[in-house]
């Protein structure tokens, strides 16, 4: 059966393809009001987007695997990875853990932390995100370790960075109920447009799995997968529907998705059942029969051989959504004992 989740976005828009599958959740969100010389290090969390906006002044970002960039107001940045990083107001100022600074909690996901000399003023918008969609650690896997989104080349994002601040900054203030969740969404609102803004500009966005969904054969071909995850494919059936010749599809979709179609079809089918196993508490039989399988046995031995546990064992160690948001202590501190 085709995914229903979500509409989908048109076939032609493989952009759009590569969006929609990140289905961000807010898992923490601070507005941060510092004062020269000020610096902090945040912690790694696995799987988990950190995002830091300039409202005021400038301040020195300082990420693993990429040069320290220098933000100034406006600047939007990313580090993609869940990668630990530090935030300064110099070059050499002191980076002591975020967890040693006395913040201001406003809600599970929201808060307020104010920390400096007392020098030059530096806002700052500061929170993270994750994704648990199967298709979105290819998506995230293409970016740099620190991606910087600077408004001033472009007017209009200019605009939505700032549209998207001041609704934020309404909500922080009046805090009615329900704007916790406002201000997650906005945050993820603004990672959604950043990522697009790198996958119309970048070239390593052409290439690899993205390339592919730009192909117009095996784009569409990725995307009926991707919408029928459960229909009975094969490599004729998929190259039927491109139309291409058998031999010709299987060689050119292997050539740009990096493996196989029938291969790409399991591995896409065993992703979507692992969160289903998570997140609806799906049985195994259940799973059997949403992805095509003629036996449990069947789907079981697929199952373990690309997620690399049985279905039963695999349900016990996903962590359940409610355990995957939450203040920054809490995510910091489940993930630290969940990754050793």
């Amino acid at each position: 059966m085709p995914d229903e989740r979500a509409p989908w976005p048109s076939a032609a828009d493989p952009l759009g393809e590569a969006l929609h599958f990140l289905e961000l959740r807010g898992a923490f969100y601070c507005r941060s009001e510092f004062t020269a010389p000020f610096g902090l290090e945040l912690p790694p969390l696995k799987d988990h987007l950190w995002f830091h906006v300039i409202t005021r002044g400038s301040c020195w970002l300082d990420a693993p695997g990429a040069q320290p960039r220098r933000l100034t107001g406006s600047e939007l940045a990313l580090v993609p990875h869940g990668q630990g990083h530090r935030l300064r107001s110099e070059p050499g100022a002191p980076t002591p853990s975020i967890f040693e600074l006395e913040r201001e909690r406003l809600g599970e996901r929201y808060e307020i932390l104010r920390h400096g000399g007392g020098g030059e003023r530096i806002d700052m918008v500061c929170g993270a995100v994750r994704s648990d969609h199967p298709a979105a650690g290819r998506l995230l896997a293409l970016l740099p370790q620190i991606l910087v989104l600077d408004p001033a080349t472009d007017p209009a994002r200019l605009d939505w960075i700032q549209s998207t601040l001041r609704l934020m900054a309404i909500e922080a203030e009046g805090l009615r109920p329900g704007g916790e969740t406002v201000i997650t969404r906005l945050s993820d609102v603004l990672v959604v447009q950043a990522l697009r803004a790198w996958l119309e500009n970048d070239p390593a966005a052409r290439s690899g799995w993205l390339g592919a969904l730009r192909d117009p054969l095996i784009g569409r071909a990725i995307s009926l997968i991707h919408r029928e995850p459960g229909r009975h494919w094969t490599v004729a059936s998929l190259a039927d529907q491109i139309p291409m010749s058998r031999s010709a599809f299987a060689a050119r979709f292997t050539e740009l998705v990096g493996e196989a179609a029938i291969s790409y079809v399991t591995r896409w089918r065993m992703h979507l059942a692992a969160t289903a196993l998570r997140d609806e508490g799906a049985t195994v039989a259940e799973l059997a029969s949403r992805f095509g399988y003629r036996s449990e046995a069947a789907f079981a031995r697929a199952f373990k051989r690309v997620v690399g546990s049985p279905p039963g064992a695999a349900r016990r160690t996903l962590p359940a959504p409610s355990q995957q948001t939450g203040s920054i202590s809490t995510t910091y501190s489940s993930t630290s004992t969940a990754t050793g």
